[in-house]
């Protein structure tokens, strides 16, 4: 969540040659040798059978809006069906949430970060109450663990629940490659998946919870973590992030 210093330069350079090199095999950098890939951004017979919906059809952008603002989405773009951010948000602006709000649900996304960038993907955001999403949603934490190497608190890697819970046996793939996050949303209980591993489970307004939240920057945010119902958030805080296959299913 801190802010980046100017060496997202060279990060977003990197981070551009990486987008170039990707769009020109087509997106089938990642795939395995001899194996069919599924084509980006849509759902198979089984998916829609058991209820996913697709947040991001990699051609609009028009589930979603940016946070505390109009149904117009600035700041991101897409490119052969990859959603990316600008990389010039700050805590003030960028970040874009679903136009649909969502009570139970799973979601699950691929995410691909450029380095020493960091992002977040939020759950049930709450709008025009505070001045920034994180003051009202929990936030699933994005990061480039492996060339960020300042100290950092184990609630500020990827996939902790940021400022609150810390992960166990967290895997992140390097920048430039592409990683899989999960989050099941059920009630006051949430888990956080990396790359097929369950890494952070927890219940909100828990005893526990209130305990931690009372220890954390969230003290003094009444909104903070409360709502049963909001919308799904993504975070543009400075630094470049690519998406793709953003789905999520009801509970």
């Amino acid at each position: 969540m801190k802010k980046m210093n100017h060496i997202t330069i060279l990060a977003a350079l990197f981070f551009a040659l990486s987008f170039n090199a990707y769009s020109a095999d087509g997106g089938k950098g990642d795939a395995v040798a001899g194996e069919e890939q599924q084509a980006l951004n849509t759902l198979t017979k089984k998916e829609k059978q058991e209820g996913w919906k697709l947040l991001f059809d990699g051609v609009s952008i028009k589930n979603w809006k940016t946070f505390n603002g109009g149904k117009k989405v600035e700041g991101w773009k897409i490119v052969d069906g990859i959603l990316y951010n600008s990389g010039e948000g700050s805590d003030h602006g960028g970040d874009i949430i679903t136009k649909k709000q969502y009570d139970n649900f799973e979601l699950s996304l691929e995410w691909n970060i450029s380095p020493l960038s960091n992002s977040g993907i939020f759950i049930r955001a709450q709008e025009n109450i505070v001045n920034t999403i994180y003051k009202t949603a929990p936030e699933y934490q994005l990061s480039d663990d492996i060339g960020i190497t300042r100290k950092r608190e184990k609630y500020q890697f990827t996939a902790a629940c940021y400022g609150m819970y810390e992960t166990e046996g967290a895997a992140i793939n390097p920048p430039g490659e592409w990683n899989t996050s999960r989050l099941v949303v059920n009630g006051a209980h949430v888990e956080h998946w990396l790359n097929g591993k369950k890494v952070v489970e927890y219940e909100l307004w828990s005893q526990d919870w209130k305990e931690r939240k009372a220890k954390s920057k969230w003290k003094d945010e009444p909104y903070y973590g409360m709502a049963k119902k909001g919308h799904v958030g993504l975070q543009d805080h400075g630094g470049l992030t690519r998406f793709r296959n953003i789905k999520i299913k009801k509970l």
